[in-house]
């Protein structure tokens, strides 16, 4: 086939002939990093066979994918004879929610992706990519999607020398040869498809979708160039005038639809949202990427990835490099994030010394200044147990540089730690996720949250309650008022608000705004423009009504990332059949039979994913044999196979309150490899034989096959262990459970007192309706010994199994490390321990342990509570690693006193396991190392996503407590008054803040800020005693008489209620006793 041209017949000679060769070569030269010139041949083969591309297809056809060999093979598979859609670079980048939309799919099925748009695309973003792909394979009963091979079709070759001739265009960029590349494939299709025509006209129209102005203007010329007239092969169109379009045309059901589609079209302009604001540079320009690059060599620019802190988006930081060394750079404030948000890879330059912060910074008196002004804290479970990872943990870098200063009076330099900071100058690469959850805010949903009456509270005192300013509204109406704009068209522009914090407003267009007000929505950011103060973005989707539960926890799951889809048909045909049979073969020879031995587990109720079971019997010597069983995950799971990757990925199961996400397929998790009794199992063994006083003669690790007798229950065992030492003799069971709590007694103090320490959590547990899955009360967790027992025997097979793979591999080994915490970071707790006669020593985990277990007071034993959960918030959480990449001084375990730590002992809900049950088995010859695993960088990669996913589960789990005790209190009218103790108290002064306390309230495991609202921030009565953590509301005629007084640690009562919010609930807390001020 050969591209007519019914105007010229010279001209399409004078194309063909340049066409005329099939192979052709493309020679560049690229200076490396350290200065060699190399040189680049590409070689590009053409093709007559192509003809009109290739048809993808979901149907599960086995004959692969379609070739398109004529033009009436391309007519049978169009879905409509109407519109043939072919997409640029920029449409599969920021309209591909537009384009998946079933209400677009169903007005414009036939869509052609030229090869030169989904390789620019994949260069620019590999998620558009992706779902770029994934278009082009749906179902051909519902998508015609073809996959046009541009660049190595005969008859679409640009002739740079013929586009000079006729003036078309310079063709001076990579961007401008493209966008002729993709213009040309529209015109083939429409010479291609000109004479096809019903009733005497065009059956098939075809449309080029370019938000590129300059692209369309040369498209209308080189047509009328060509044929005489504009538009005479194919019309090239916005996304916008499309979507318009659609609607004239007839082709979707109802103006509603058409409005729909409208929302999802992206603003990439100010122009299309509109301000209140007069347009103008609010933000410096970034430089060009020539100027970049030329700087980043130089050595003048450093590039990295921007992360945010947790909670706001004008606070990140960027990780660089700088010489031999890698340092976090603090960027603060818009100005100088400039445009910047969380994970775009970025350029920035350093701020001059003198703007170094401190190293316990201004910046974090002034944020805490802030903090108290802006916000009233929400109440609810605790964020997280430990402190947030420091930068320099998390990222294993530094956040400090020593600068240097004149010493006085000629004394020597001295060296003084700073915070270097410095500013965005351009952005390398947008990482803009794919959607964000949250909602809009309006004036009009402020005004009718307001004037709206609370169901949820019945007496006047709570209706008084609901009436009080909400939180950030003075700023959101601000921003409100700035940024909504009715426009002419009907549709509304309005401000978004994410749930995650670290990303900022979004400013978007919508036909729709009625609907999403109280609606939990998600939203995708589009681009962020000069003269626009927040990003502009698109509606995506809506997920549902603010408040109910499904909806709020798929927003939890949305926020932290957590993946929820269902196992691929890849993943699960990785799974044995459903009738396998675990029995030893032949080949299982070095697999040791245990079925003997009386092995039991001890799990919590209803535990499904039986990792570990235990076993102690008496040798013929007289010592005991301990073993330790954990399920073998491995002999399903294959290296590297789909279900390997998968897991690799997900790296941990999500425990959500009424709901778990496993990392494996259910036939592995409580089937398979769930050690439950009574029935043969594949198991990870590890056996000691130890004295009765505990000490440890020997170990050896074995693949094996146990029999476990008993699946018992934390209080099934505790009544074991309760019992009469003589029973011990006639009942296996309980003989077994007590010996383990005997050695297990002895081991933990062995650990107590080489500075393990004994740490706490205020965590809650709830019980559900039976039906709605609703909560209906909130308990503690009720610990037994038994709990001990099992932890102290895990502890000490993960401590066994990380040194030896450390000496088989100790470079590659996955270990646990739990970095000693920094002392700053207790100066807080100190004080307050102080303020109530208590001396805190920090110099190492045993003083530590020690001072904690010396602070009691008889009459209040959660007093020692506190501090444990205290000092827990005081450390940095502990972290997976490769041992090759840190010192050895640096694997040590704080937390557990122990130098070498992994985790092997639950490998169906942990990968970290997996991995080194992988590393086990090639220690000890069973089977040889995947090749992945000799890798240095792939463990740096593995061990970050660990991490990465090990916390996301954490803040997910919390998050659906915080959810779940919400939704308890909001079927409490009137609130609950209960008792709770003061964890902080506000001793600073801050002009127009009301004094405040921080609580935690044990019965229901909650904590919240709780305002004095009775007491004015300048009130004269009330004194402040910073030191002592403490204040007093005085006598107003007699200021020595103390009419009331709190101080850190003292019980107080308080009432415990929900407030309706525009976006959602929110638990409050009032102080009720003690009284402050006039109430």
């Amino acid at each position: 086939m050969k591209r007519s041209n019914p105007n010229d017949n010279n001209d399409s000679n004078n194309n063909n002939a340049c066409m005329s060769s099939m192979w052709s070569t493309n020679t560049y030269f690229r200076q490396t990093r350290k200065g060699k010139i190399l040189k680049h041949v590409t070689e590009n083969y053409l093709r007559d066979d192509i003809f009109f591309g290739t048809q993808l297809s979901s149907n599960g056809s086995a004959s692969g994918p379609t070739i398109i060999s004529n033009t009436m093979d391309l007519m049978q598979i169009l879905l409509s004879n109407t519109i043939i859609l072919v997409v640029d670079t920029n449409v599969l980048l920021h309209h591909m929610d537009l384009l998946e939309h079933a209400l677009h799919r169903k007005a414009c099925p036939n869509i052609v992706i030229p090869q030169t748009a989904l390789m620019e695309c994949k260069r620019h973003s590999m998620p558009a990519f992706t779902r770029a792909i994934d278009l082009l394979k749906e179902d051909s009963s519902k998508r015609c999607g073809i996959f046009f091979a541009n660049e190595h079709h005969v008859e679409c070759q640009i002739d740079e020398a013929y586009f000079r001739k006729l003036k078309l265009a310079n063709l001076a960029t990579d961007n401008d040869l493209n966008d002729a590349r993709i213009r040309m494939v529209a015109e083939y299709f429409g010479t291609q498809l000109s004479d096809v025509s019903v009733g005497g006209q065009s059956a098939v129209q075809v449309v080029l979708l370019t938000d590129d102005v300059g692209c369309r203007k040369l498209a209308r010329k080189e047509q009328k160039e060509r044929f005489g007239k504009e538009n005479a092969a194919y019309e090239c169109q916005s996304v916008k005038f499309h979507v318009q379009q659609l609607k004239t045309t007839g082709n979707n059901n109802s103006d509603n639809d058409n409005a729909l589609l409208m929302d999802l079209v992206a603003q990439l302009s100010t122009g299309g949202v509109g301000s209140t604001a007069v347009a103008s540079d609010i933000f410096a320009p970034h430089l060009k990427l020539s100027d970049i690059t030329l700087g980043v060599k130089q050595g003048l620019y450093y590039q990295g990835t921007l992360r945010c802190e947790r909670g706001t988006h004008e606070r990140c930081y960027v990780n660089i490099r700088r010489g031999e060394e890698r340092v976090a750079v603090t960027i603060v404030g818009s100005q100088d994030i400039n445009r910047a948000v969380d994970g775009d890879v970025v350029v920035i330059e350093l701020h001059p010394m003198d703007r170094w912060l401190n190293r316990v910074s201004d910046l974090d008196v002034t944020n805490n200044s802030k903090t108290k002004s802006k916000e009233k804290d929400v109440a609810g479970v605790a964020i997280s147990e430990t402190a947030e990872p420091s930068i320099r943990d998390e990222s294993n870098v530094q956040d400090t540089i020593a600068v240097g200063g004149n010493g006085e009076d000629g004394e020597d330099q001295v060296f003084v730690a700073r915070r270097p900071t410095g500013k965005v100058i351009g952005i390398v690469r947008r990482q803009f996720r794919r959607d964000f959850c949250g909602s809009i805010y309006t004036l009009q949903s402020r005004n009718t949250s307001q004037d709206g009456d609370d169901t949820s509270m019945e007496d006047e005192d709570s209706k008084n309650m609901n009436n009080e300013e909400q939180p950030h509204s003075t700023e959101r109406d601000e921003i409100a008022k700035n940024h909504e704009v009715e426009h002419a068209d009907g549709s509304s522009s309005c401000v978004f608000f994410a749930v995650d914090k670290r990303i900022p407003p979004i400013l978007i267009r919508t036909t729709q705004r009625e609907r999403l007000i109280g609606r939990r929505i998600l939203v995708s950011i589009d681009s962020w423009p000069v003269d626009s103060r927040y990003p502009l973005g698109h509606y995506v989707r809506t997920l549902g009504r603010i408040g109910e539960k499904h909806v709020e926890t798929d927003v939890l799951l949305h926020e932290h990332n957590i993946p929820c889809e269902p196992f691929s048909a890849k993943v699960l045909a990785c799974l044995p059949p459903a009738d396998y049979k675990i029995e030893l073969k032949e080949e299982d020879s070095y697999r040791k039979d245990l079925r003997h031995l009386p092995v039991l587990s001890i799990d919590p109720p209803g535990c499904k994913d039986i990792d570990d079971a235990l076993h102690c019997i008496v040798l013929p010597n007289n010592n005991w044999q301990i073993g330790v069983h954990i399920a073998d995950v491995t002999h399903y799971v294959k290296a590297n196979s789909p279900l390997d990757v998968e897991a690799a990925n997900r790296s941990t199961s999500t425990y959500l309150v009424a709901r778990r996400l496993d990392m494996l397929p259910s036939l592995l998790t409580t089937d398979l490899c769930s050690l439950k009794g009574n029935v043969d199992r594949f198991a990870f063994s590890i056996l000691w034989e130890v004295t009765p006083e505990g000490k440890i003669i020997d170990v050896e690790f074995h693949k094996s096959i146990i029999h476990s007798i008993a699946a018992l229950t934390y209080e099934q065992a505790q009544t074991l262990i309760d019992q009469p030492d003589g029973n011990a003799e006639s009942d296996i069971k309980c003989g077994a459970v007590k010996r383990l709590a005997a050695i297990a007694r002895i081991m933990r103090d062995k650990r107590i007192r080489a500075g393990a320490l004994t740490l706490a959590s205020p965590e809650v547990k709830f019980v559900l309706d039976s039906e709605s899955l609703n909560p209906t009360d909130v308990m503690s967790y009720a610990l037994f010994e038994a709990n001990a027992v099992v932890e102290e025997f895990m502890l000490l097979a993960n401590v066994t199994v990380g040194k030896k793979i450390l000496r088989h591999y100790p470079t590659l080994s996955v270990l646990r490390r739990h970095p000693a915490p920094n002392k700053a970071m207790f100066d807080d707790l100190i004080s307050k321990a102080r303020s109530r006669g208590f001396e805190i020593n920090i110099d190492d985990s045993k003083r530590l342990a020690d001072s904690l277990d010396a602070a009691i007071i008889e009459s209040d034993p959660y007093f020692n509570k506190i501090l444990r959960i205290l000092s827990t918030r005081c450390m940095s959480p502990a972290q997976y690693f490769c041992s090759g990449e840190y010192r050895p001084q640096d694997w040590h375990h704080y937390g557990l006193a122990a130098p070498v730590y992994t985790h092997f002992t639950s490998p169906i809900r942990r990968y970290a396991d997996v991995c080194v049950h992988r590393l086990l088995a090639a220690a000890i010859g069973v089977a040889p190392l995947p090749v992945q695993l000799s890798s240095k960088s792939y463990l740096h990669d593995l061990a970050a996503n660990m991490n990465r996913r090990h916390r996301s589960a954490q803040m997910a789990g919390r998050a659906s407590v915080q959810l779940h005790t919400l939704i308890f209190f909001s079927g409490e009218a009137g609130g609950v008054t209960v008792d709770a103790y003061v964890l902080d108290v506000d001793t600073t002064y801050t002009e127009g803040v009301k004094p405040a306390l921080r609580v935690i309230v044990p019965r229901y495991g909650i904590e919240g800020r709780v305002e004095l609202n009775d007491v004015d921030a300048d009130d004269p009565r009330l004194v402040r005693h910073e030191g002592l953590h403490k204040i007093q509301y005085c006598d107003e005629n007699d200021t020595k008489k103390t009419l009331a007084e709190i101080r850190v640690f003292d019980k107080v009562q308080v009432k415990i209620w929900v407030k309706e919010l525009v976006d959602g609930k929110q638990l409050m807390i009032d102080l009720v006793e003690p009284k402050f001020g006039s109430a």
